[in-house]
């Protein structure tokens, strides 16, 4: 038993927990640096990883957790916790089968992801679970993992028949249409419950770009208040625990700077059938330095979120889109939130691409909603935007969320310019992205690049190919360090 003092020691997503180096119980009881321990207190218990401090940090019968293991056993700091031995997980034997490249069944993906989900694995455990994944699952393996993120989480059920949703995979910088998608679908009557996540190895996230122009830290009770009032929302999946494992997997690949097909097709449909949608459209942007690199590859992919789809009941139609350049102009929160604004206001300057892509979505969701016959959504969809009801929309749907409101941009910037004359015939989506991320996006939401280079224009010595946009300085010098030295970023001929 200790006394609790709160060391103010921030882990992020890890439960740790902090005694004495020279504390009897870690000689008593054979307590290591980074052992399991379960931690006890007033009936509720958390697994953490056990710490050691040799300073005067910690008194005599003193023991301190992270702040985010204050919060998940709810203590203060005084009270009286208990540090026991944790019995062997026997879901880690799972893990290890799959490390040796076995084949694993439904029960053995059930047992780890309730295991994960009540917060028994250390991101350790939780690093190897995502590793051996990350290019070792096949079908039946995706269809079990997608249906054990679902089993874990809260679901929501509507009264409508129809329940629509989107998604794009991602890897082709700025492509941000849901915010345009989910006005017009809502504009025209139909329930969207939109939830979306935060960046995993992109500049920005939906939810990132989302949160430059209104709320998107909404209460499951919130999140259906929103959809009954303006039939759809715009959330961030991470805050209704709708399918909560896939949260702490992609904190996982965060980290590890990767995003399997595997583990993306079970994140993707888990959160749509917790959200209860019906049909859903999955865009593949593919292209050269893409996320997905061919047509080979996404006609994998289109494999996969149909089969999966259809073995957890949910309609996925899929469609195939160019991956090779970026969409937009934008890249980066505020300065993709900027692009939705201009194509939803019907501005002269609005992305003509970004619009495009938008209304091509939309349209199939309309078509799929029997608003419209099959080929006549997208003009359908359009005609939603020329009208000014999907940006009427838009507002409604983040004041009901907590408010509307313009996003900024960095102060500091620097614009990269044409070497020679030329046409631009390449563009690295990777390396955009990378300058984006190095400038500071998506933690700095006005951060990112506002790119003026698309495939097909001709340039002149000097030309802007794109701008640098920082929140600091010192952002801007590390983005521009890497801008000035990398190698086939725009390749101009």
């Amino acid at each position: 038993m200790f006394i609790l003092k709160n060391i103010g020691i921030d882990s992020s997503h890890e439960n740790t927990i902090y005694i004495r180096e020279d504390s009897p119980i870690s000689h008593s009881e054979g307590f290591k640096v980074l052992t399991r321990v379960s931690v006890h207190f007033n009936g509720r218990h958390i697994i953490a990883t056990l710490n050691t401090v040799e300073s005067d940090l910690l008194g005599e019968g003193e023991a301190g957790l992270s702040e985010y293991a204050m919060q998940r056993l709810q203590v203060h700091e005084g009270d009286i916790i208990t540090i026991k031995h944790l019995q062997p997980l026997a879901s880690l034997g799972y893990v290890r089968a799959k490390i040796y490249g076995k084949e694993l069944g439904e029960e053995a993906f059930q047992a780890i992801i309730r295991d994960v989900v009540d917060g028994l694995y250390s991101n350790i455990e939780l690093a190897a679970f995502v590793t051996a994944c990350a290019d070792d699952l096949n079908l039946n393996e995706i269809i079990y993992l997608t249906k054990a993120m679902i089993a874990t989480g809260q679901r929501i059920h509507w009264s409508k028949d129809i329940v629509l949703d989107k998604h794009c995979v991602g890897g082709v910088p700025g492509n941000r249409t849901t915010p345009i998608v989910v006005s017009i679908v809502a504009a025209a009557g139909l329930i969207i419950p939109k939830t979306s996540s935060k960046a995993i190895t992109s500049p920005a996230g939906t939810a990132d770009m989302l949160e430059t122009i209104t709320t998107v830290d909404l209460s499951l009770e919130k999140m259906e208040e929103v959809v009954e009032r303006e039939n759809g929302c715009l959330a961030w999946g991470g805050a209704v625990r709708l399918s909560p494992a896939d949260d702490l997997l992609i904190y996982i690949e965060k980290a590890l700077d990767i995003d399997s097909e595997g583990q993306m097709v079970a994140s993707v449909l888990s959160k749509k059938a917790a959200a209860g949608s019906t049909h859903v459209v999955i865009d593949i942007p593919y292209g050269k330095t893409a996320k997905v690199r061919s047509h080979e590859e996404a006609l994998k992919l289109q494999y996969y979120f149909q089969a999966v789809g259809e073995a957890i009941g949910l309609k996925t139609d899929i469609l195939l889109s160019d991956g090779s350049q970026p969409v937009g102009r934008g890249i980066g929160p505020a300065l993709e939130a900027l692009d939705v604004l201009r194509v939803l206001k019907n501005e002269p300057d609005a992305p003509a691409d970004l619009r495009h892509n938008a209304v091509t979505i939309a349209g199939k969701l309309l078509e799929t909603a029997g608003q419209c016959a099959p080929g006549e959504g997208a003009a359908l969809a359009d005609s939603y935007i020329t009208s000014g009801q999907a940006y009427k929309k838009l507002v409604a749907i983040c004041t009901a969320q907590g408010g509307f409101r313009e996003p900024v941009t960095g102060k500091h910037t620097f614009a990269v310019t044409a070497g020679k004359d030329g046409t631009v015939q390449e563009i690295d989506n990777r390396k955009l992205a990378r300058i984006a991320k190095l400038a500071g996006a998506p933690k700095s939401p006005g951060a990112g690049i506002l790119f003026d280079a698309p495939l097909g224009r001709t340039v002149k010595k000097g030309d802007v190919l794109f701008t640098i946009y920082a929140e600091t300085k010192g952002q801007l010098a590390y983005a521009r360090e890497y801008a000035d030295t990398v190698d086939h970023l725009i390749i101009i001929t």
